[in-house]
């Protein structure tokens, strides 16, 4: 099960999905400060807690460390949105409501994912069980281990 993230590990990731470069405290730091007061060193241990649980990979340059999301926003969405389907007693009921609340533009974002889905359809072999959209191999950061 993944864990949502808090309010400021997401305004973290956010700024490492957007920016898709590794980067480093003081890039976050300075970005963050835009709308926040907010500490150097709150900013390394929230990097250092997101390693940790798997959210980013980093790499030590010189004295710093440069870090780089494991996986796409979008992977973490869809792991989000399967883990609340997952809870319901009644899947398909819970989809005719989650249909329903969504907006004109989502329903033809969905669509057009429905077209794109069905281009690729399932290996009745199962020899690829993992799933396609995840870029961590089967292993969701963020989740129990």
């Amino acid at each position: 099960m993944v864990r949502q993230l808090g309010e400021l590990e997401n305004a973290i990731m956010t700024r490492v999905w957007q920016w898709n470069r590794p980067v480093t405290v003081r890039e976050v730091l300075l970005d963050l400060r835009s709308e926040r007061e907010i500490a150097y060193t709150t900013v390394m241990t929230v990097l250092d807690k997101l390693h940790r649980k798997g959210w980013l990979r980093r790499e030590r340059v010189g004295r710093a460390y440069r870090y780089e999301p494991v996986s796409s926003r979008e992977a973490y969405t869809a792991a989000l949105m399967n883990d609340a389907w997952a809870t319901s007693d009644n899947p398909a009921a819970a989809l005719v409501h989650f249909f329903g609340l969504m907006s004109p533009e989502q329903r033809e974002a969905l669509r057009d994912a429905l077209r794109v889905a069905a281009l690729f359809p399932p290996d009745p072999t199962g020899a690829d069980s993992a799933d396609p959209g995840s870029d961590t191999g089967g292993t969701e950061p963020g989740s129990a281990r």
